[in-house]
């Protein structure tokens, strides 16, 4: 519970002795607390509340969109979410990246004399703080993968912990078991890290979230922009992370979660590495922001191409024991990250990936190719002899209990949420130049 929001909410409707006694009597439920201990948290909390929100200043002060994450989709893998990372890049703006923001890769590239640096961070699934080891894995892994994709080789991983005011210590060390898993088992060292608690002591309760870094290394790039009309499309068989590990057990289908701990993405691309082909592949990627749906729609977008599926074959590439679960459970495969292990390049260079990742023990696949757009970019599926177009939908295929009573659909507002969203951007950007005019007078 963020104590200073809900103080500072509650300020605006009711008095100060209302808000003390409310405050209080929530801090003594979670914390377990007698009502006059809880009392004085509730007194020092009031205090720094009026005093931090009773001037303004620009640099604090931050403009109100009106439009929530959840109700924008934001970290939900569609359309609302691709759009705020697009508006991301818009407020970064130019810069001297090779790969950057705007080119919707999930790592950045620059070169620094004749390498590539690839460098990619992604934040634990946040349905997993009560799983803190498996949380770790799957976040190493995907940092990994993002730097792989890019064609480099990584040499270095990075941690963030933070763990709300009441949680157990022990959530930190079986969090990083769970990292430094991943990275004995690749041979890449987990180098520095952070470990705070969320919010200080405005944040009560036992939520932990966090993040893992990955840098890498790399005299060749695979971006997604670089997909060319003819190319194959192969794809590796996936059966999920921290995505798929939450669907199984939030549906109570624990035995799947052991599926989802595997390195077979790492082997297949260390493959690719060792047989000297990434100077030869196109891009690569790996199946996960929105499954096959967010992912085909972004690598589309980037490259003006069109790219089209087999839809029979998408589903062989989806572990047998995940897409048996996912098939009873009424979830969309193609809208789930499935962290397969995608590789866009030209008709001889695919035979030679497919031998080098077989030979690894790794399944793999051709599934579709890339055409020419023509009239518009997008991407397609065949499946029962027609072509359908693949878009993802407002949110990723819904994997929860809770995800299914939240829904996937364009909420009806959805066009003046994100005129409110841009106004946040041209805000945000305002400010930003603001500050620049008063540091390039130093």
């Amino acid at each position: 519970m963020d104590i200073e929001g809900y103080a500072r909410r509650m300020l605006e409707k009711m008095d100060e002795d209302q808000v003390k006694n409310l405050l209080a009597e929530r801090i003594a439920e979670i914390k377990n607390w007698d009502i006059e201990k809880a009392k004085k948290w509730a007194e020092a909390v009031i205090i720094e509340v009026k005093n931090a929100y009773s001037k303004k200043n620009y640099l604090l002060d931050y403009y109100r969109s009106g439009v929530t994450m959840g109700a924008f989709g934001v970290g939900s893998r569609g359309r609302g979410d691709f759009y705020v990372h697009e508006k991301i890049a818009e407020v970064i703006g130019g810069s001297s990246a090779v790969v950057s923001s705007k080119d919707l890769d999930d790592a950045g590239v620059v070169r620094y004399g004749d390498l590539y640096i690839a460098v990619a961070v992604d934040g634990i699934h946040s349905r997993l703080s009560e799983f803190p080891f498996i949380a770790g894995f799957h976040v190493t892994r995907a940092a990994m993968r993002d730097v792989y994709v890019m064609g480099a080789e990584p040499v270095a991983v990075f941690s963030d912990i933070h763990v709300a005011d009441d949680g157990d210590v022990s959530k930190i060390f079986d969090h990083i078991a769970g990292i430094s898993a991943v990275c004995d088992a690749t041979g890449v060292p987990l180098v520095s890290g952070s470990t705070l608690r969320i919010g200080g002591d405005m944040v009560i309760g036992e939520r932990m979230t966090g993040g893992v870094g990955c840098v890498g290394v790399s005299k060749y790039i695979t971006p997604r922009k670089n997909v060319k009309e003819g190319d194959i499309i192969l794809l590796t068989e996936g059966a999920g992370g921290g995505t798929i590990a939450t669907t199984a057990i939030y549906y109570g289908r624990q035995e799947v979660v052991e599926e989802t701990i595997n390195l077979d993405f790492i082997k297949a691309v260390k493959a690719i590495f060792a047989d000297g082909l990434v100077k030869e592949i196109h891009s690569m990627s790996d199946v996960t922001n929105g499954g096959i749906r967010g992912d085909a729609e972004e690598i589309s977008k980037v490259s003006g191409k069109s790219l089209v599926f087999d839809y029979e074959k998408l589903r062989e590439c989806v572990n047998p024991k995940v897409l048996e679960m996912l098939d009873e459970l009424e979830i969309d495969f193609m809208g789930v990250s499935t962290d397969s292990l995608m590789v866009v390049c030209d008709e001889e260079t695919a035979k030679a990936v497919i031998r080098a990742v077989k030979k690894a023990g790794v399944e793999i696949q051709e599934v579709g190719w890339v055409e020419d757009s023509r009239d518009k970019a997008g991407a397609f599926v065949i499946e029962d002899g027609k072509k359908k177009e693949v878009r993802p939908r407002f949110r990723e295929s819904a994997y929860t209990p809770l995800k299914k009573v939240v829904g996937e659909e364009e909420p009806p507002d959805f066009e003046s949420m994100r005129q409110k969203v841009d106004e946040a951007v041209r805000k945000a950007m305002e400010k930003k130049r603001k500050v620049l005019e008063r540091l390039s007078r130093v």
